[in-house]
Formats: C-alpha cells, sequence, structure tokens
C-alpha cells in the first residue's frame, strides 16, 4: 500500500478533502493530510487565496517541505489545487517520490527544475470547462506526453474542486470516477 502525502486547496483542510484522504485510507493507505492554514478554512477561492497573500507563498509552502522533511521519502505526493503547487514541487526535487496525484491543476515541469523524474508516474485530474484548470491544461498535457506513465483524465463539466464533498462545486459521479482511478494508480505505485 501507498504512504501518500495530500496537500489541501486554497479554501483550506476541509471536511471534503478529509473525506477524500479517508476513502483512500479506507482502502489501505497511509494519508497524510496536513493543515498548512493552521485551522483557518475559507467560504471561497478568493478569501483563501487573500490568506495566502498575507502568509505569504513562501512560509505556507514551507510548512508542507517541513511535513515532508518529516515523513519518509518514498511518498505519493497528492495534491488538490493550490496544493498541487507543493506536490509538484516535491515530486519533482525530492528523491524517492513514488508517484504523484494532481487534481485541478498542474504546472509546467519548467516550474521545479528542467526535467520530470525518470520513472515517476503521475495521474493528473480535472474539469474540461474549469476557468482555473484551463489556465494549466497546456501544462497537464506536456506532461502526460512526456512521462512514461501518465494518465490526463478530463471530467465533463465545469466545477473546480469537484471532488471535494463539503463544497458546493462537488460532482458526486466525477468525484467517485476520480477516486476509482487513484486507487488503481496507488495500487500500482
Amino acid at each position: 500500500m501507498a504512504d501518500v502525502l495530500l496537500f489541501h486547496h486554497v479554501q483550506g483542510l476541509t471536511d471534503g478533502v478529509r473525506a477524500f484522504a479517508a476513502d483512500l485510507e479506507a482502502a489501505g493507505h497511509v494519508v497524510h493530510t496536513p493543515d498548512l492554514f493552521e485551522g483557518r478554512t475559507f467560504d471561497t477561492i478568493g478569501e483563501g487565496l487573500d490568506h495566502v497573500r498575507s502568509e505569504g507563498f513562501d512560509v505556507i509552502g514551507q510548512r508542507g517541505v517541513a511535513v515532508a522533511d518529516a515523513l519518509p521519502a518514498d511518498l505519493v505526493y497528492a495534491g488538490f489545487s493550490y496544493g498541487v503547487t507543493l506536490a509538484q514541487r516535491l515530486a519533482q526535487t525530492r528523491p524517492g517520490a513514488r508517484g504523484a496525484l494532481f487534481f485541478c491543476s498542474c504546472l509546467p515541469v519548467s516550474e521545479f527544475g528542467d526535467r520530470w523524474p525518470a520513472g515517476l508516474p503521475v495521474q493528473i485530474h480535472g474539469k474540461e470547462g474549469d476557468e482555473f484548470f484551463d489556465e494549466d491544461l497546456l501544462a497537464a498535457q506536456e506532461l502526460a506526453d512526456a512521462v512514461d506513465v501518465a494518465e490526463l483524465y478530463l471530467y465533463p463539466g465545469e466545477e473546480h474542486l469537484f471532488a471535494d464533498s463539503s463544497l458546493a462545486a462537488y460532482d458526486a459521479a466525477a468525484a467517485e470516477l476520480m477516486t476509482s482511478r487513484v486507487l488503481t494508480f496507488l495500487s500500482a505505485t
């Protein structure tokens, strides 16, 4: 079974992120869900982004790195939207990663170096009409095309945080399919 480090989105460590982690744990995986906002959650993406700006991207990023440093190296790094920035950074720069799971976001590989680590599998999920993911779609397609073991899944609709059951954007059918695909990915890593 896999050891997963899952970073939350800008609305915080919501009940929906916790529920997703619990689904992975129910399948036998170990999931670490650090609260990078120290107990705060936000009703909107805008409020969450304001919080990140006020705290500082680097400060919150260092909290994520500190969590990773306290865990074994052979992790699967996962993140929802904003959390992908940390998951992708660690997957690309921390030796020993077993895999990467990106939900609703993907950055160009060049953000964290000149290439993706050889042999590191990645799975990317997003909605076809999501205005936020649309900004990342080219990077997601380039990563999926460049990596030997890569999967890019696009779901119909425009909801951004569609797999967070505690938010209005939740899409139960897409979230269930995503979770099934994630469990298959984890069983192979």
